[in-house]
Protein backbone atom coordinates (compact mmCIF):
# COMPACT_ATOMS: atom_id res chain seq x y z
CA UNK A 1 0.00 0.00 0.00
CA UNK A 2 3.12 2.12 1.10
CA UNK A 3 4.47 1.77 -2.67
CA UNK A 4 1.18 1.96 -4.39
CA UNK A 5 0.66 5.20 -2.59
CA UNK A 6 4.19 6.73 -3.10
CA UNK A 7 3.70 5.65 -6.79
CA UNK A 8 0.04 7.72 -6.75
CA UNK A 9 2.04 11.08 -5.71
CA UNK A 10 4.99 10.41 -8.46
CA UNK A 11 2.47 9.91 -11.45
CA UNK A 12 0.65 12.93 -10.76
CA UNK A 13 3.77 14.72 -9.87
CA UNK A 14 5.15 13.98 -13.24
CA UNK A 15 2.10 15.06 -15.27
CA UNK A 16 2.28 18.51 -13.51
CA UNK A 17 5.70 18.58 -14.43
CA UNK A 18 4.66 18.39 -17.94
CA UNK A 19 2.54 21.41 -17.76
CA UNK A 20 5.44 23.11 -16.00
CA UNK A 21 8.23 22.50 -18.03
CA UNK A 22 6.54 22.25 -21.33
CA UNK A 23 5.16 26.00 -20.58
CA UNK A 24 8.74 26.91 -19.24
CA UNK A 25 10.48 25.51 -22.32
CA UNK A 26 7.51 26.91 -24.68
CA UNK A 27 8.59 29.86 -26.54
CA UNK A 28 12.15 28.32 -26.93
CA UNK A 29 9.99 25.42 -28.89
CA UNK A 30 8.04 27.75 -30.87
CA UNK A 31 11.10 29.36 -32.17
CA UNK A 32 12.70 26.57 -32.47
CA UNK A 33 12.77 22.37 -33.20
CA UNK A 34 16.00 22.30 -31.06
CA UNK A 35 14.14 24.03 -27.88
CA UNK A 36 11.35 22.01 -28.78
CA UNK A 37 13.48 18.84 -28.14
CA UNK A 38 15.72 20.45 -25.21
CA UNK A 39 12.43 21.01 -23.37
CA UNK A 40 11.57 17.72 -23.74
CA UNK A 41 14.76 16.12 -23.00
CA UNK A 42 14.88 18.50 -19.69
CA UNK A 43 11.40 16.88 -18.85
CA UNK A 44 12.88 13.20 -19.78
CA UNK A 45 15.72 13.66 -17.59
CA UNK A 46 13.61 14.98 -14.44
CA UNK A 47 11.24 11.89 -14.15
CA UNK A 48 14.93 9.72 -14.29
CA UNK A 49 16.21 11.28 -11.28
CA UNK A 50 12.54 11.40 -9.72
CA UNK A 51 11.85 8.05 -10.54
CA UNK A 52 15.32 7.03 -9.15
CA UNK A 53 14.93 8.91 -6.07
CA UNK A 54 11.10 8.00 -5.43
CA UNK A 55 10.59 4.36 -6.70
CA UNK A 56 14.05 3.38 -7.11
CA UNK A 57 13.62 2.57 -10.67
CA UNK A 58 16.64 3.32 -12.39
CA UNK A 59 17.09 3.55 -16.22
CA UNK A 60 19.64 2.60 -18.25
CA UNK A 61 20.46 2.51 -22.24
CA UNK A 62 22.53 -0.24 -24.00
CA UNK A 63 24.14 -0.62 -27.17
CA UNK A 64 25.26 1.62 -29.77
CA UNK A 65 23.28 4.67 -30.61
CA UNK A 66 22.70 5.82 -34.04
CA UNK A 67 22.98 9.10 -35.15
CA UNK A 68 22.14 9.07 -38.89
CA UNK A 69 18.95 9.09 -40.99
CA UNK A 70 17.52 5.67 -39.69
CA UNK A 71 14.29 3.68 -39.22
CA UNK A 72 14.30 3.05 -34.83
CA UNK A 73 11.77 -0.06 -35.07
CA UNK A 74 10.92 0.15 -31.16
CA UNK A 75 9.12 -2.54 -28.66
CA UNK A 76 6.65 -0.47 -26.57
CA UNK A 77 5.63 -1.26 -23.53
CA UNK A 78 5.48 1.81 -21.19
CA UNK A 79 5.68 5.57 -21.08
CA UNK A 80 8.96 5.04 -19.94
CA UNK A 81 10.86 3.86 -22.92
CA UNK A 82 9.24 6.84 -24.88
CA UNK A 83 11.11 8.91 -23.01
CA UNK A 84 14.12 6.40 -22.74
CA UNK A 85 14.56 6.30 -26.59
CA UNK A 86 13.86 9.77 -27.10
CA UNK A 87 16.29 11.35 -24.57
CA UNK A 88 19.11 8.38 -26.04
CA UNK A 89 18.78 9.63 -29.80
CA UNK A 90 20.46 12.91 -31.42
CA UNK A 91 17.35 14.35 -32.81
CA UNK A 92 13.95 12.13 -32.67
CA UNK A 93 10.77 11.75 -34.26
CA UNK A 94 8.04 9.63 -33.90
CA UNK A 95 5.30 7.92 -35.86
CA UNK A 96 2.24 8.55 -33.66
CA UNK A 97 -1.86 8.74 -33.72
CA UNK A 98 -3.06 11.61 -34.94
CA UNK A 99 -5.40 12.33 -31.73
CA UNK A 100 -2.02 13.40 -29.86
CA UNK A 101 -1.48 16.43 -32.20
CA UNK A 102 -4.36 18.01 -30.12
CA UNK A 103 -3.18 16.79 -26.53
CA UNK A 104 -1.92 19.85 -24.30
CA UNK A 105 1.37 20.74 -24.35
CA UNK A 106 2.54 17.24 -25.76
CA UNK A 107 0.85 18.22 -29.22
CA UNK A 108 2.94 21.33 -29.50
CA UNK A 109 5.88 19.49 -29.07
CA UNK A 110 5.43 16.48 -31.30
CA UNK A 111 4.93 19.18 -33.93
CA UNK A 112 7.31 21.15 -33.46
CA UNK A 113 9.57 18.05 -33.60
CA UNK A 114 8.58 16.82 -36.96
CA UNK A 115 6.50 14.04 -35.16
CA UNK A 116 4.83 12.51 -38.41
CA UNK A 117 0.85 11.50 -37.29
CA UNK A 118 -1.01 8.52 -38.39
CA UNK A 119 -5.03 8.24 -38.70
CA UNK A 120 -5.58 4.52 -36.87
CA UNK A 121 -8.38 2.30 -38.50
CA UNK A 122 -7.10 3.45 -42.24
CA UNK A 123 -4.22 1.24 -43.04
CA UNK A 124 -3.70 1.37 -46.50
CA UNK A 125 -4.37 5.17 -46.74
CA UNK A 126 -2.41 6.05 -43.21
CA UNK A 127 0.18 3.92 -44.73
CA UNK A 128 0.38 5.83 -47.77
CA UNK A 129 -0.24 9.11 -46.21
CA UNK A 130 3.12 8.54 -43.78
CA UNK A 131 5.56 7.87 -46.40
CA UNK A 132 4.39 10.85 -48.32
CA UNK A 133 5.10 13.22 -45.57
CA UNK A 134 8.60 11.07 -44.62
CA UNK A 135 9.01 11.40 -48.05
CA UNK A 136 8.12 15.14 -48.91
CA UNK A 137 10.02 16.50 -45.71
CA UNK A 138 6.97 17.46 -43.40
CA UNK A 139 8.99 15.85 -40.69
CA UNK A 140 12.18 16.99 -39.85
CA UNK A 141 16.14 15.23 -40.46
CA UNK A 142 16.69 12.42 -37.76
CA UNK A 143 15.71 9.28 -36.35
CA UNK A 144 12.06 8.27 -36.75
CA UNK A 145 10.73 6.08 -34.42
CA UNK A 146 7.78 3.59 -35.28
CA UNK A 147 6.38 1.35 -33.16
CA UNK A 148 5.99 -1.99 -35.16
CA UNK A 149 3.13 -3.66 -32.67
CA UNK A 150 1.24 0.04 -32.91
CA UNK A 151 0.68 -0.05 -29.77
CA UNK A 152 1.50 -0.45 -25.94
CA UNK A 153 1.68 -4.11 -24.98
CA UNK A 154 1.96 -5.30 -21.64
CA UNK A 155 5.30 -7.55 -20.89
CA UNK A 156 4.47 -11.09 -21.98
CA UNK A 157 1.47 -10.32 -24.44
CA UNK A 158 1.96 -11.54 -28.22
CA UNK A 159 0.75 -9.26 -31.11
CA UNK A 160 1.45 -9.43 -35.05
CA UNK A 161 4.15 -6.98 -36.35
CA UNK A 162 2.34 -4.81 -38.36
CA UNK A 163 3.60 -3.78 -42.05
CA UNK A 164 4.00 -0.04 -42.10
CA UNK A 165 7.45 -0.51 -40.52
CA UNK A 166 8.37 -3.04 -43.50
CA UNK A 167 7.23 -0.22 -46.31
CA UNK A 168 9.26 2.30 -44.85
CA UNK A 169 12.15 0.32 -44.81
CA UNK A 170 11.49 -0.68 -48.34
CA UNK A 171 10.26 2.90 -49.52
CA UNK A 172 13.24 5.37 -47.57
CA UNK A 173 16.08 2.57 -47.80
CA UNK A 174 16.97 3.53 -44.55
CA UNK A 175 18.89 1.19 -42.27
CA UNK A 176 16.62 -0.46 -39.61
CA UNK A 177 17.78 -0.16 -35.92
CA UNK A 178 15.93 -2.94 -33.55
CA UNK A 179 15.15 -1.83 -30.07
CA UNK A 180 13.91 -3.76 -27.15
CA UNK A 181 12.69 -3.15 -23.63
CA UNK A 182 11.76 -4.62 -20.20
CA UNK A 183 10.61 -0.68 -19.47
CA UNK A 184 6.81 -2.59 -18.74
CA UNK A 185 8.00 -5.03 -16.06
CA UNK A 186 8.44 -1.64 -13.80
CA UNK A 187 6.34 0.78 -15.33
CA UNK A 188 3.00 -0.65 -17.00
CA UNK A 189 1.15 0.30 -19.05
CA UNK A 190 -1.69 0.69 -16.92
CA UNK A 191 -2.53 1.39 -13.30
CA UNK A 192 -0.47 3.14 -10.66
CA UNK A 193 1.69 0.80 -8.95
CA UNK A 194 5.37 1.48 -10.44
CA UNK A 195 8.11 -0.98 -9.16
CA UNK A 196 11.78 -0.49 -8.06
CA UNK A 197 14.46 -1.94 -10.11
CA UNK A 198 16.51 -1.14 -13.73
CA UNK A 199 14.77 -0.37 -17.05
CA UNK A 200 16.48 -1.17 -19.92
CA UNK A 201 16.29 -0.05 -23.45
CA UNK A 202 18.83 -1.46 -25.56
CA UNK A 203 19.57 -0.82 -29.54
CA UNK A 204 20.23 -3.71 -31.16
CA UNK A 205 22.28 -4.31 -34.39
CA UNK A 206 20.86 -2.64 -37.52
CA UNK A 207 19.68 -4.16 -40.23
CA UNK A 208 21.00 -3.51 -43.69
CA UNK A 209 19.17 -2.11 -46.50
CA UNK A 210 17.89 -4.42 -49.27
CA UNK A 211 15.82 -7.39 -47.54
CA UNK A 212 12.75 -8.08 -49.06
CA UNK A 213 9.60 -7.28 -47.22
CA UNK A 214 8.74 -11.07 -45.49
CA UNK A 215 12.71 -11.36 -44.85
CA UNK A 216 12.72 -7.60 -42.61
CA UNK A 217 9.93 -8.77 -40.72
CA UNK A 218 10.93 -12.08 -39.71
CA UNK A 219 14.26 -10.80 -38.58
CA UNK A 220 12.91 -7.69 -37.11
CA UNK A 221 10.06 -9.95 -34.91
CA UNK A 222 13.11 -12.30 -33.99
CA UNK A 223 15.74 -10.06 -32.79
CA UNK A 224 13.06 -7.60 -30.73
CA UNK A 225 11.24 -10.38 -29.66
CA UNK A 226 14.33 -12.54 -28.41
CA UNK A 227 16.01 -9.65 -26.63
CA UNK A 228 13.08 -7.90 -25.05
CA UNK A 229 12.28 -11.56 -23.25
CA UNK A 230 15.95 -11.56 -22.32
CA UNK A 231 15.73 -8.16 -20.47
CA UNK A 232 12.55 -9.28 -18.86
CA UNK A 233 13.90 -11.98 -17.75
CA UNK A 234 16.35 -9.81 -16.26
CA UNK A 235 14.21 -7.88 -14.54
CA UNK A 236 12.57 -10.50 -12.94
CA UNK A 237 9.60 -11.21 -15.09
CA UNK A 238 8.50 -14.75 -16.73
CA UNK A 239 7.13 -13.73 -20.43
CA UNK A 240 6.86 -17.19 -21.01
Amino acid sequence: MIRWFVSLIFMIHIYFMMVVIGLLWGPYALLSPEGARAGAKAYSRYVFWLSRWMLGLRVEVRGPIPSGEVIIAAKHQSFLDILMIFTALPAAKFIMKREILWTPVIGLYARRLGCVPVARGKRGAAITKMVKDVEAGHALPGQLIIYSQGTRLAPGVKAPYKVGTAVLYNQLKQECVPVATNAGVFWPRTGVLRKPGLAVVEFLPTIPVGLNRDAFMSVLEEVVETKSNELMVEGGFDPS
